[in-house]
């Protein structure tokens, strides 16, 4: 046993087990959503705080948590973490209606927050600067694997057993992950007594929850009133100003939440502005095309994740190259190339598309976007990580995927926005157009009924009917051309609406490879390679 502690590699294997489960967990849900409505007999808006509760306290204790590693063990804290989030799991498969299933989320989001930061971290412990490359596209090899087995589970659960058993998963895989890392993961203990900085765990978790909360609920409150006179700009605003709070509190302490030196490396502080950019886009493109590929194309759930399965074998396969070639050349131009083809990928499907695509359409797309993709997560990392001292690892974990994870969410609502704009502007062009094969007297009848289920919120999903009621007192005979001709309309405006939502998060690929090339490059050891030595940066 002391033989597979000493192991590295073995520990980078039951490492990405616990990070596998909560990746997994995290895609999974999503799938399960209709069935949880029929099941719970829930509104929209509740399932939208079972999936959003999870994220937001997750995104919220990613910091915290990972300065608990640093205090406490990073090992003792992803036990607790894994413990939380397996009870939850199995709460979440017993709720029997929508408040307790989004308070056993809640208590996943825990779970989950505190053991995400501890993964990097122990990594960070156990590889030396010049073989964390390598391991890091092991990891993000994890990812992708996450990333197929995601959707694709979900469906064949959902669709051959019950929604509960998307979560029930989760106690076997938990058991066996719990019992590897109690065995072969080492325990790295803090050299002397240290304390914990609460005002500053109060200060940055209420600042994160603000903005969070925020940018998640922004859209279905309109972006105005959510609490009597308080808007949501002001909530956004409040967790801004408890944020700069937060860095003038913590420039005071002697063991702050946040060491702010950390930000005194170059590269960590560029890599946190690129993993930023690129959970932005990858949220932010995955939205309207997983809504294209089931509302558009007509796929269920379990086809559209595995229509878009070439894109995650390729970045499960090109992860761990890519670590290999940024231990050995450095991750600066890697890291370049990679996000250049996941933008060429990613902007070909915006020109391919069209209402009759079929899954051979994307196939060369996704396949040049998820090599692209493969070659970003492990170089980028580890240009994060590489001159990080592993006293402050886990505070430098929580930092970075807090910066992901905020990423993502502002993917997620910024290019939603954009698309709800497009849409009910599109929608209304096409309707007005169309109109025009209606007889005279029915065509302000159904431009109306189209506007009204704009205004309703489109119910859209594989084969529905978007929410559009018939007008009125419409003979029988005209009701299924009245529908066929909504089903043209949606179809063709949703494609030219997603064209310029999906050039939002593209742009800002193309931007992260430009900030990239301030990458500084260094050898393992921190210094400015010499005449000789190769770089690793």
């Amino acid at each position: 046993m002391n033989r597979l502690r000493s192991n590295p590699w073995v520990v980078l294997m039951v490492l990405c087990t616990g990070f596998f489960m909560i990746l997994v967990d995290t895609t999974v849900v999503n799938v399960a959503i209709p069935s949880i409505i029929d099941a719970l007999n829930a509104s929209l808006d509740q399932i939208l705080w079972v999936v959003n509760a999870y994220m937001m306290i997750y995104a919220v204790l990613l910091i915290t948590a990972g300065r608990l590693g640093d205090l406490y063990g990073q090992r003792n804290v992803m036990v607790v973490g894994m413990v939380i989030f397996v009870l939850a799991s199995v709460f979440s498969g017993l709720s029997q209606d929508t408040n307790q299933l989004i308070a056993a989320r809640v208590l996943q989001g825990v779970g989950g927050a505190l053991l995400t930061p501890q993964t990097l971290a122990i990594m960070t412990n156990i590889f030396p600067p010049e073989r964390r490359g390598t391991a890091f596209g092991v990891w993000g090899a994890v990812a992708g694997i996450a990333t197929i087995v995601g959707p694709t589970l979900g469906g064949l659960i959902v669709t051959n057993w019950s929604w509960r058993w998307i979560f029930y998963i989760n106690l076997p895989i938990g058991i066996v992950s719990l019992i590897a890392t109690f065995l072969i993961v080492p325990s790295f203990r803090p050299g002397r007594v240290h304390h914990l900085d609460l005002p500053g765990i109060a200060l940055a978790s209420a600042g994160l929850f603000g903005i969070v909360f925020g940018l998640i609920e922004g859209q279905p409150y309109n972006w105005g009133a959510v609490w009597g006179w308080v808007t949501i700009p002001e909530v956004i605003a409040a967790g801004v100003l408890l944020l700069i709070g937060f860095v003038v509190w913590e420039r005071k302490q002697v063991e702050p939440l946040i060491p702010l030196s950390l930000f005194a490396d170059r590269n960590f502080s560029l890599m946190n502005v690129v993993v930023a950019a690129v959970a932005f886009s990858m949220l932010g493109l995955f939205l309207p095309i997983i809504i294209y590929l089931q509302s558009v194309l007509g796929m269920t759930a379990l086809e559209a994740g595995m229509a878009l399965l070439p894109l995650s074998i390729l970045s499960m396969f090109a992860a761990p190259i890519s670590g290999r070639l940024a231990d050995r050349m450095g991750g600066k131009y890697i890291l370049i190339i990679g996000l250049v083809l996941n933008a060429i990928g990613m902007g070909a499907i915006v020109l391919l598309a069209t209402p009759h695509s079929t899954w051979s359409t994307f196939l060369v797309p996704l396949i040049v976007g998820g090599l692209g993709q493969g070659f970003v997560m492990a170089p980028m990392t580890a240009v994060a990580m590489r001159g990080i001292s592993p006293r402050v690892a886990g505070a430098a974990s929580g930092v970075f995927n807090t910066t992901r994870q905020m990423g993502a969410v502002i993917g997620s609502a910024a290019v939603g926005a954009v698309l709800e704009h497009q849409l009910a502007s599109e929608l209304r062009a096409q309707a007005i157009a169309d109109s025009a094969k209606l007889p005279p007297e029915m065509r302000q009848g159904f431009v109306d009924a189209l506007a009204n289920a704009v205004s309703g919120g489109l119910e859209i999903g594989p084969r529905q009917s978007g929410g559009f009621q018939l007008p009125p007192g419409i003979p029988a005979q005209a009701a299924e051309q009245f529908r066929q001709l909504f089903h043209d309309v949606f179809i063709n405006g949703f494609v030219a609406a997603m064209r310029p939502s999906l050039v939002v998060p593209i742009l800002v690929i193309l931007l992260a490879a430009a900030i990239c090339l301030g990458i500084e490059r260094k050898v393992a050891n921190g210094r400015h390679p010499q005449k000789g030595e190769a770089p690793t940066g």
